[in-house]
């Protein structure tokens, strides 16, 4: 309960607007209870005897607010006749109506603010928050579980923290406001009534808790049925290249189906609060009816035909706001259940962190060391054990081995995707761990085997990071990596939208692309991760013109894939089993037979 209560700190910024609301809320109140007051005289002019004034005075205390009430009526409305009393009785029913509908809707109105920005800051919390989580983070989560909470669990809480301020300050100010009036009308009667009150509130905390854990498993159902549909869409040429449709649509009936019978468990578990507080409520109406009937049959009713139905009438509207009451409980359950999810994610503590005065690198001077690094994943053994090595500025060095044999983790070390577990990567001398990660990475390109494009223009893909650039630079980029002329062919140019990750492009397309990103940010250090194992050779042949430009006076660090590709690597590290074992130009290692030798064998079938 204290995770759910933890939300009520993003309403802070809307404090004006939850005052004026809260107001409204409680005016509206007021003129609603005003509303049926207006409902006794009405009816007792019209069906009963007037009130009239009492001869002797009657003085205010706390035990006869009813007599006093009834004296001032009966002198108010003394000197008029009926007629008149009607209509002013019909103004002033018009007036309060008015007055109650008013407050009603700037109510609203001024909760709609508090509704939508709270639930924009919880979103923008939590999307920010996943930008300061490591790479590790999103490898073991789904992305379809991570879309649920910040979709879905974040309109679930949204909604129950506005029932709870609705409830909180409207609800029981009703509440309050009528159960005096009810007392202070016939006191024994009201006491009775509320004594079943308690019976209510036991079958509703029974079926909270069985909400609550409802509630769990199907945002953990939908976030299953997001994911399945994040993998099928993107993967749309694979299935339908595999006749794997039926599969497909048979795995999404089956995710869907368990969370339409959990949706259907809780719809019926919401639905239970409503009649069971209702039926209390008629027994308690049949109580007041059967109780008042033989009083008046009885003749010891002190009560006008007005004073009954406004006593009635009293209750019943009482009703719907302890219905809400009811309800209330429930969505708290849900927004607890669903508060845990996603405080869940926001207590993760970021593991790339910065130090207290961290140090900025505007330049890259001198070389990047390895010194007696190891690294380890959190439930893994060692990926990376023993490196040492050192690439000094402008110099191309490449990284080779096995599949599996830690290449990856190596050049992540670099920019800190990852941390080391032991020793220290350096650059000119510093730890990299010292430094502020925005200057750090600020002088880094990355080109990735996968290449990573967005739903967006071709202009804005190449200036992804770069956005201060001018139209001739970003122009003269795609023109480096040998992408102008196929970005011309394209009906808008520039401005050409390229579909979900880049669909609309071919493989060799999409390198070039992100290479002319990277010639965009002009970095000292450029890393690659081979970009041209997947490409058809005239494709391979304009990348590997666009990669070359794109090294020449950098440092590059490449993992290659395709041993002819580094032939003329100023230094070549084979990596095996998370260790250096070899290290050299390609032809020396070419004749000392081992690692690098009997992978170029194997690629080349000498």
């Amino acid at each position: 309960m204290k995770t759910f209560w933890r939300f009520f700190s993003y309403i802070k910024p809307y404090k004006v607007s939850l005052i004026l609301a809260v107001v409204s809320s409680l005016l509206f109140v007021l003129f609603n209870l005003i509303s049926i007051i207006l409902i006794m005289p009405f009816i007792d002019i019209l069906f009963g005897k007037p009130v009239t004034a009492p001869v002797q005075q009657i003085e205010l205390s706390i035990f006869n607010l009813k007599d006093y009430f009834t004296y001032k009526l009966g002198e108010l409305t003394s000197d008029y006749s009926k007629i008149v009393l009607i209509k002013y009785l019909c103004i002033l029913m018009i007036v309060v109506f008015f007055l109650k509908n008013l407050f009603t809707y700037l109510q609203t109105y001024f909760m709609a603010t508090v509704e939508q920005g709270m639930i924009k800051d919880i979103r923008g919390a939590l999307y920010s928050h996943f930008h300061k989580l490591p790479l590790s983070f999103f490898t073991e989560e789904k992305k379809g579980t991570l879309i649920s909470r910040i979709i879905n669990d974040v309109q679930i809480i949204k909604d129950s923290i506005v029932a709870v301020i609705n409830s909180l300050f409207r609800d029981p100010a009703l509440i309050i406001s009528f159960s005096l009036v009810l007392f202070i009308y016939n006191w024994k009667l009201t006491l009775m009534i509320f004594l079943i009150v308690p019976v209510t509130g036991i079958i509703l905390s029974k079926i909270g808790d069985s909400l609550k854990r409802k509630s769990t498993r199907s945002q953990e159902s939908v976030a299953a049925v997001t994911s399945i549909l994040d993998e099928t869409f993107g993967a749309m040429r694979i299935v339908k290249a595999f006749n794997m449709e039926e599969y497909e649509i048979g795995r999404f009936n089956k995710a869907e189906n368990k969370y339409f019978h959990l949706l259907t468990l809780l719809a019926r578990g919401r639905a239970l609060s409503s009649p069971i507080t209702e039926t209390i409520g008629v027994i308690a109406v049949a109580i007041i009816l059967y109780i008042i009937g033989i009083d008046v049959l009885s003749g010891d009713s002190s009560m006008t035909p007005g004073g009954f139905i406004f006593y009635l009438a009293i209750f019943l509207q009482m009703m719907p706001s302890l219905k809400l009451l009811g309800q209330v409980y429930n969505s708290i359950k849900e927004g607890t259940a669903a508060s845990e999810r996603v405080f869940g994610i926001l207590d993760i503590k970021p593991k790339i962190l910065e130090i207290e005065n961290a140090r900025d690198i505007n330049s890259f001077k001198g070389k990047i060391e390895f010194k007696n690094v190891s690294f380890k994943y959190e439930k893994s053994e060692l990926i990376l054990s023993g490196i040492n090595c050192t690439i000094p500025k402008g110099k191309i060095v490449a990284i080779v081995g096995p599949s599996g044999a830690g290449k990856s983790t190596f050049i992540d070390l670099i920019p800190r995707f990852y941390d080391v577990t032991g020793g220290a990567v350096l650059i000119d001398g510093i730890d990299v761990r010292e430094l502020k990660i925005k200057s750090l990475r600020d002088l880094m390109g990355i080109v990735t085997q996968e290449t990573i494009l967005f739903n967006d223009t071709l202009y804005n893909n190449i200036s992804y990071g770069s956005n201060t650039r001018s139209e001739e630079e970003i122009i003269n980029a795609a023109k480096a990596a040998n992408a102008h002329s196929f970005i011309e062919g394209f009906p808008e140019g520039y401005q050409s939208i390229i579909g979900d990750r880049g669909v609309k492009l071919s493989g060799g397309e999409k390198q070039r692309i992100s290479i002319a990103r990277a010639l965009l940010k002009n970095p000292p250090i450029l890393i690659l991760d081979e970009a041209t194992s997947s490409l058809d050779t005239e494709s391979e042949l304009l990348v590997q013109q666009a990669i070359e430009r794109l090294m020449e006076g950098r440092t590059s660090i490449v993992i290659a894939h395709r041993l002819s590709t580094i032939k003329h690597a100023d230094n070549i590290l084979v990596i095996n089993d998370g260790k250096i074992v070899e290290e050299g130009r390609s032809v020396d290692l070419l004749k000392h037979k081992g690692v690098y030798s009997k992978l170029y064998n194997m690629q080349f079938k000498l």
